[in-house]
């Protein structure tokens, strides 16, 4: 699964295409790789319309799979979205568009090991967006820190497509680059917003040497 991905268009960029009516991330700097339990920037619906914020990458983990562990690391990818643990967050109010330029899925090469193989758009266009969920919880994201309250995301998977397949035969991000789709995601019914659930056509994003750098 998608558990490395890289943001590195500018800040404007992000704010123009999701329209986004306030910015909180202060001086948002690329990021070209992006971890698990690591912060990021989303999209969000707010009072005044949508915010771009930080979060932190991971949902709550289904209690279940904690015991024993004492750390929560949390959850990146979300294949059903209407269980009953994460049901609770499909509405608008947790929706989220989360920014990237460029996503890894792991490749397993003959000797055991693995190496990261990027993908991107194809048609010179950076910037594209995950279809996220986002809350507010308290956990004890790391030992060190004790108990906290983040704000907390992950997205959504589908089946892969060709291109993902060949590496990732079992699923991929859901992963939107249209402003209808964009719409749709941030503002319709839950039955609507999830028949973006939904491979990539064919051809609409390739193989990547290394993550993009700033195009916009």
């Amino acid at each position: 699964m998608c558990n490395l991905y890289s943001m590195t268009s500018n800040p404007q960029a992000i704010r123009e295409i999701a329209k986004v009516l306030e910015d909180r991330t202060g001086n948002l700097q690329p990021l070209p790789e992006i971890w698990p339990n690591t912060m990021a920037p989303i999209v969000r619906n707010c009072e005044k319309g949508s915010e771009l914020v930080m979060a932190r990458w991971g949902m709550p983990t289904p209690p279940g799979y904690l015991k024993g562990h004492k750390v929560d690391r949390g959850v990146t990818n979300i294949r059903n979205p209407t269980s009953t643990w994460w049901k609770r967050w499909e509405g608008v109010a947790h929706r989220c568009l989360v920014p990237l330029t460029a996503f890894s899925e792991p490749e397993r090469l003959s000797d055991g090991k693995s190496r990261p193989v990027w993908f991107a758009r194809t048609d010179g266009k950076p910037l594209a967006f995950f279809a996220g969920i986002w809350c507010r919880w308290t956990s004890v994201r790391k030992l060190a820190d004790g108990e906290t309250k983040d704000d907390l995301f992950g997205f959504l998977t589908t089946e892969a497509n060709r291109e993902v397949g060949t590496i990732h035969p079992k699923a991929m991000p859901v992963i939107l680059t249209k402003p209808d789709e964009f719409d749709v995601w941030m503002k319709a019914s839950v039955a609507e917003a999830l028949r973006l659930q939904r491979p990539l056509p064919n051809g609409v994003i390739a193989r990547a040497v290394e993550p993009l750098s700033p195009l916009e």
